[in-house]
């Protein structure tokens, strides 16, 4: 029964749903046919979401093998897919119940304290706990102890940092019903401050720039999203070559190959626009009542696709120029020759990158955008590097885990047990 409710509820689509169920029962004047439709639709909106946002993920990841190949740069990959997949093979029990009383703890912090933010993206959370098992581990704790402070930390986290971002929400979305739940939340609020030095350039958005007329495709964010993906795809296919391309390619001829995988993820873009659409509705319908009745004043932190809709051009803008960032981190990592080099994932500078490039664009237009996400393309590259010696020491080669508040949170209990 215990495996069961863990891989029930480690699907945030289910989770999501769950919450729906509860705020739309809560409502005074839904009737079953409400209920269920509400529910549904929180469920498969966000499942609609997460196709979209596994399809770039997936195309991200072809667009990375290619540029390692064609421009020869071999090191440790900034994407945490594969470190997760490394520590719940090591520690999955404690992995596994880290998470789950980190989704208790963070409704228990909520409840109690100033911080009302209810944390619903589970991938991060998953990822979260790996890192904390990790580290609790490597100080050798047992099981039992590692689960309680990790799940503890954990639960602490999702509620408290979305509030590092809540002024910069409001800004972006106009109101205070959402909250931002994606652990660079400490990068986010950073690229907001960093925007706020051209404040008084704050009227100049990126949805308001006046592109030349050769441009202007750019004003549609799709057909823009479309050519900037197609330049950076046949950019890495025509340096990787024929081979190296043929070999990830299967039957797809190896200049066709580039044109679909850009077109892939633009079409996965647009998916995923929908779902955030379709299920984003219903869960913050659903918190007024949860918010009043069980957790007074809550709100939900959700992924961040969830913004960007609000400043589509800005995600583009983010997405630029947090991956320029990670690539002068590959430059100045060579240069100076670190024992590690840490190369960017294209998909974790889209995400991170396009969202910090809306969190900076809504206190500093533009170039609060471009500055804001290329200081969170830096912390990407350089913070691993703090945590790395710890994850390659309990057997995470080849890959770590490239967020911000993972590696700060990190960094700062190494600290903590250093001292004890």
């Amino acid at each position: 029964m215990l495996k069961f409710l863990i891989s029930l509820f480690s699907s945030p689509a289910i989770l999501l749903g769950a919450v729906a169920f509860i705020g739309l029962v809560a409502q005074k004047g839904k009737d079953f046919t409400d209920v269920t439709k509400g529910t549904l639709k929180t469920i498969v909106g966000f499942l609609i979401f997460q196709i979209g946002a596994t399809t770039i993920t997936s195309t991200l990841q072809s667009f990375n093998v290619l540029f390692q190949d064609g421009f020869h740069i071999h090191g440790v990959i900034a994407a945490p897919e594969a470190a997760t997949a490394m520590a719940q093979g090591k520690y999955g029990f404690v992995v596994a119940l880290t998470l789950i009383l980190g989704f208790a703890m963070n409704l228990v912090f909520a409840r109690i304290t100033p911080f009302k933010n209810i944390f619903f993206t589970g991938g991060h959370s998953l990822f979260f706990a790996c890192v904390l098992a990790l580290i609790l581990k490597f100080e050798g704790l047992n099981d039992a102890w590692a689960i309680i402070l990790g799940g503890t930390i954990l639960g602490f986290c999702s509620t408290a940092l979305p509030a590092l971002c809540q002024p910069f929400m409001r800004k972006i979305t106009g109101g205070d019903a959402q909250a931002i739940g994606h652990f660079n939340m400490i990068g986010y609020a950073t690229s907001g401050l960093v925007g706020m030095l051209f404040k008084k350039h704050a009227n100049e958005t990126t949805e308001n720039i006046k592109f030349p007329k050769f441009l202007s495709l750019f004003k549609d964010f799709i057909i823009g999203v479309a050519i900037v993906m197609l330049i950076m795809f046949y950019v890495a296919t025509f340096a990787a070559g024929q081979a190296a391309t043929a070999k990830i390619a299967g039957g797809v001829h190896w200049l066709v190959f580039p044109l679909i995988q850009a077109l892939t993820f633009t079409a996965a873009m647009s998916v995923l626009m929908y779902g955030v659409g379709m299920f984003l509705e219903e869960i913050t319908n659903a918190f007024v009542s949860i918010s009043t009745k069980f957790i007074p004043g809550s709100r939900p932190a959700l992924d961040v696709p969830t913004i960007f809709p609000y400043a589509p051009t800005a995600v583009l803008v983010g997405f630029l120029g947090s991956y320029a960032a990670g690539l002068l981190g590959i430059v100045i990592m060579t240069v100076f020759h670190f024992s590690t080099v840490i190369i960017p994932a294209a998909h974790i500078c889209f995400f991170s990158g396009g969202a910090a490039g809306v969190f900076g664009n809504s206190t500093g237009g533009w170039r609060g955008a471009l500055a804001g996400s290329f200081v969170m393309g830096l912390m990407l590259a350089f913070l691993p590097l703090l945590l790395l010696p710890v994850l390659q020491q309990m057997g995470i080669q080849g890959s770590t885990f490239p967020n911000v508040d993972y590696n700060v949170v990190g960094i700062l209990l190494k600290q903590v047990f250093s001292i004890f």
